[in-house]
């Protein structure tokens, strides 16, 4: 039973359920909640079912305001999670990153005694609240599918067993080198606009370690937008964690008033999303998938604020802080000649070949028995 939440992490998924689906030895369920299920973020469930995969559906309130609601909502998903897994009896349930969402699923998976298979633990992000669920998750994990070998052995130095963690690189950067690109024309005419080396894409989550002005942190990557000469921009919408509606109503007030170079868009859709980052002069924002998959691209990264802090990055990607003067002085570096040139020959650390077949085979091969129970693994044992 795969869980998914978002367009991001169903992007990531796509390809290993489409690997399993085609095994006979597997009967695959994917189960889709969240934002997959709202039309306010594009209703992406479309794209599982574009991968030919119908999935079941658990629904919860996907526009929680508060952080109540977001708790009652992860109460949803915990509640119908464990409905589904009664139903369907899964030997292993596959759980990635480090979502809300999904700290409710897999703490569900735990009390009713379904392994969990954790894709991207040992990572970090300082800035969100995220980075603590990831942890969380891994611990509730019996096998664990890490995305470089430093994230490996922080998993292991959290308590588990190295023969059960396994450093499979990025499934999103192969994606990048394995997905079929969208054309140019097709692209253009979703975005309403051509997208090419002027071209930003934008994506800006709200950090939820973050407690300045959210409308203040969008207004200075706005005007930063705005003062770099020429520059046109295709802006996704975030995910929906606290703050994330002012984020997007903020978004929406400023490309309505720059029709002629700036796009808000929900969702560009896996195939589209990976062709605009090759195509773009650069990719800004906050986003994990800037320091992930876009090196992989060779486009130049602008990295911005707290929330990616602390994850294992590439030389194309440039940190900056918060304001309008630091977010444009990284873009006009991002843009320039040497830099772009640069990116181009960047090293992915997230990068493997074989990381698909790494990951199926971790999933199909590893003895069930084995992932029942866990003990704590000592790197340095107790005297």
């Amino acid at each position: 039973m795969v869980f998914t939440g978002t367009r991001a992490d169903w992007g990531l998924l796509s390809p290993i359920c489409r690997a399993l689906a085609a095994r006979a030895d597997v009967e695959l369920t994917v189960v889709a909640t969240n934002m997959h299920l709202s039309e306010r973020y594009g209703l992406t469930v479309s794209e599982i079912r574009a991968d030919g995969i119908e999935p079941l559906l658990l629904p919860m309130n996907v526009d929680a305001a508060t952080d109540e609601e977001r708790v009652d909502s992860m109460a949803q998903v915990m509640t119908g999670a464990a409905q589904l897994l009664g139903r369907v009896r899964p030997d292993l349930a596959v759980i990635l990153g480090d979502r809300f969402e999904m700290l409710a699923a897999a703490t569900a998976c735990l009390m009713m005694r379904v392994a969990v298979a954790h894709i991207s633990g040992g990572e970090i992000s300082e800035g969100a609240i995220d980075d603590s669920i990831r942890h969380a998750i891994t611990k509730m994990s019996t096998l664990h599918l890490t995305s470089t070998e430093p994230y490996r052995r922080r998993v292991i130095a959290m308590g588990e067993d190295p023969a059960r963690v396994i450093n499979t690189g990025s499934i999103g950067v192969w994606n990048l080198a394995n997905t079929e690109r969208a054309d140019a024309a097709e692209l253009a005419a979703f975005c309403g606009m051509e997208i090419d080396k002027h071209t930003a894409i934008v994506t800006y989550h709200p950090a939820t370690l973050d407690d300045g002005d959210i409308d203040a942190r969008v207004d200075a990557l706005t005007g930063a937008l705005d003062d770099v000469e020429g520059l046109k921009a295709v802006i996704t919408y975030p995910n929906n964690d606290a703050r994330g509606q002012r984020v997007i109503a903020r978004l929406q007030a400023y490309a309505a008033a720059r029709p002629d170079r700036v796009r808000l868009i929900p969702s560009l859709g896996r195939r589209r999303y990976l062709t605009a980052i090759a195509r773009a002069g650069v990719v800004a924002g906050n986003s994990s998938s800037g320091i992930i998959e876009v090196p992989s691209a060779g486009t130049p990264t602008v990295n911005i604020g707290i929330r990616q802090r602390g994850r294992i990055a590439a030389d194309s990607v440039i940190h900056c802080g918060d304001t309008r003067a630091e977010i444009a002085a990284a873009l006009r570096r991002a843009l320039s000649a040497d830099f772009r040139r640069r990116a181009a020959m960047t090293v992915n650390p997230y990068s493997r070949p074989d990381t698909l077949e790494l990951t199926v085979a971790a999933l199909c091969d590893t003895p069930l028995e084995l992932l029942k129970s866990k003990k704590f693994y000592d790197v340095n044992p107790l005297q």
